[in-house]
């Protein structure tokens, strides 16, 4: 089966709706953010809408006909990276590429978008298999960041810098 990435608008909202959902129901230690944060009240389309709108770069992941992944990359912070962030791949689909085909979809995006510029994640202490896929892509552990979870901080320096 094939792998493609698809980029998301606004108006895609309820597909981003229900993976991210999904995530952060299967693999919440990997998220910052819980699943109670994203339903009950404040669980509306005007929400979901906004996260598309204010991130500038979402993707689905799908494998055949399903949607079984998303990623995201924001533009650059104060720090001038660039971030990858809620990565994720359904456990159904996972060793498969659909990992590698996010990461560079990310790095493809930052390259056309914002030249020269860093790209940056925070993987969780422990999750070794999120590690090992961005070490696989190129990136490499910058600092451990203290908080409520330790995270690994990852850079992905663009060629020549």
């Amino acid at each position: 089966m094939t792998i493609d990435v698809g980029t998301l608008s606004a108006d895609d909202w309820a597909l981003w709706r229900r993976l991210r959902l999904r995530a952060l129901t299967e693999s919440p230690e990997v998220y910052a953010s819980a699943l109670a944060d994203w339903t009950g009240p404040q669980d509306t389309e005007e929400r979901w809408r906004g996260r598309l709108t204010d991130v500038p770069f979402n993707a689905v992941l799908w494998h055949g006909d399903r949607a079984v992944g998303m990623v995201s990359g924001t533009a650059p912070g104060a720090d001038g990276l660039v971030e990858l962030i809620s990565l994720w791949v359904a456990p159904e689909a996972r060793g498969r590429g659909l990992g590698d085909a996010a990461v560079g979809a990310v790095l493809a995006w930052a390259r056309r978008t914002h030249p020269g510029r860093a790209v940056a994640l925070s993987v969780r202490l422990g999750n070794n298999r999120a590690a090992d896929l961005f070490r696989r892509n190129g990136f490499v552990d910058a600092a451990v960041a203290g908080g409520e979870r330790d995270e690994r901080r990852m850079l992905h320096r663009p060629r020549g810098t």
